[in-house]
């Protein structure tokens, strides 16, 4: 149904046009922000987008419609179920909203689609602004293998190990032999600990192979795997860097992620 809202019309399975941008936008370039997330984060993003003056559009599941971000955003529309499968992940619904109300930039968040290929490549054909990394870099950092390869090019010291592209079972025990044990069995795309495995000796290394193939296969639908020396105690330090498309480039100091369980970070300092 259709009601009232300060004399704009609010529809229950369409847009919500709530508000305007406060002030003139100051930044030209970007004419309307959609934020294809929910919760905090979504609404992080429409603070400031309504700081700067620019409109933004708001998605919502079933789940989420009477959530803050809807009611904060300029313009909401529903777009599914409450599974993220039906709703957050809907490139297509996601994009064709951006088309429909204007939208130039699409901000993913993080999590849903803030990491996926095919979506920010899918922006770039139609026209819209994928605020974030180009699908090539997103793609280049996605898969491990990849990334250690640009890292080794770069000159970029590296843990020992072996990241070709001869999969063989043989080729793998081989190279766990020439580098030494432990060994760490590490799957070449996704994360959270997901088809990471330890072979401490030559016995344990065919089980360790297989399993992180089998995992990694199951999780990912990639079966690749690279090798490296294990280190048993390391300190996990980051440095989180951001560039834009003007040659700007800022980093944000460390993080130590070195607590952990199960190859997952628990903490980040």
């Amino acid at each position: 149904g259709e009601a009232y809202l300060g004399g704009r019309v609010q529809t229950r399975r369409g847009a919500r046009a709530l508000r305007q941008g406060p002030e003139m936008n100051q930044i030209g370039a970007v004419k309307k922000l959609l934020i294809a997330n929910r919760g905090e984060i979504a609404c992080r993003v429409m603070k400031t987008a309504r700081r700067l003056g620019v409109p933004t559009v708001a998605v919502y599941s079933k789940a989420d419609e009477n959530a803050k971000h809807v009611t904060y955003a300029d313009e909401a529309f529903y777009i599914g179920a409450a599974a993220a499968k039906d709703s957050y992940l809907r490139k297509d619904k996601i994009i064709d909203i951006a088309r429909r109300t204007g939208a130039t930039h699409i901000h993913p968040g993080y999590g849903f689609l803030s990491e996926n290929t095919d979506f920010a490549q899918d922006c770039a054909t139609n026209g819209i602004k994928f605020v974030g990394p180009p699908a090539s870099a997103i793609r280049a950092m996605g898969d491990k293998i990849e990334s250690k390869v640009i890292m080794e090019k770069a000159g970029v010291p590296l843990v020992p190990g072996y990241h070709g592209a001869d999969q063989s079972l043989e080729t793998l025990v081989e190279e766990c032999k020439k580098i030494g044990f432990p060994v760490l069995v590490k799957a070449a795309l996704g994360g959270g600990g997901k088809g990471m495995k330890v072979a401490t000796c030559e016995e344990e290394c065919v089980d360790a192979i297989q399993s992180a193939q089998r995992e990694a296969l199951s999780s990912f639908s990639d079966q690749r795997v690279l090798l490296e020396k294990y280190v048993g105690s390391p300190r996990h330090i980051e440095v989180q860097v951001l560039a834009d498309s003007h040659g700007k480039v800022l980093h944000f100091y460390e993080r130590d992620c070195s607590v952990q369980r199960r190859h997952q970070k628990i903490v980040e300092e």
